[in-house]
């Protein structure tokens, strides 16, 4: 494996791996391990780390060879304006599907999430959702709402996502295969 591993220590009390989307290895570890300890761990996880370094080494190359256009100032409002109408309404209608109440509903272009739902029940969303297939919007809408159930994402906020959107793993899956694309344009990385 070709790949530089960088160590973060801290007070936690087990080992993790994590490749960045820059293609980095981290491995976040105790304190009081050893570094021998640490590279017998990396050295357990070798075929998972090769695995998944070729996948973001690949992704990293199709950025490379596929640039996207940057969405420019005057497309970011104009998405901001049509999620700041059709958000909101996509919260009230399925707020009581979900049986929650929310607080007030904020539009932000962020290059990392495309939803959130704070402690007092105030939702964010990311105008970029609009770039979106309906599905998908109501999917980040309902994932939303259920964490004014669960502010976590055990089985049970997953059980209630699927009780209100049945077909959820459609629209999740779509994030997953065009949502870094989309992501992509607040930038043109």
């Amino acid at each position: 494996m070709q790949a530089e591993i960088r160590v973060i220590r801290s007070g936690r009390r087990t080992l993790s791996l994590e490749i960045t989307k820059e293609a980095q290895v981290l491995v976040r570890a105790p304190y009081r391990l050893s570094r021998s300890e640490i590279e017998k761990f990396v050295q357990e996880k070798a075929d998972w780390l090769e695995k998944h370094l070729k996948e973001v080494k690949n992704k990293l190359e199709d950025r490379k060879e596929h640039p996207v256009r940057p969405l420019y100032m005057e497309e970011i409002r104009r998405l901001a304006d049509e999620a700041m109408r059709v958000l909101p309404e996509k919260a009230a209608y399925y707020a009581p599907k979900v049986g929650v109440s929310y607080g007030r509903i904020t539009i932000r272009n962020q290059r990392t999430r495309w939803g959130s739902c704070s402690g007092k029940g105030n939702l964010n969303f990311n105008c970029l959702l609009m770039l979106a297939p309906e599905q998908v919007q109501d999917y980040v809408v309902v994932h939303e709402l259920c964490h004014r159930l669960e502010m976590n994402h055990s089985a049970r906020f997953w059980s209630e996502v699927e009780r209100v959107f049945p077909d959820y793993r459609i629209a999740k899956q779509w994030l997953k295969e065009h949502g870094e694309e989309i992501m992509r344009r607040m930038t043109g990385n």
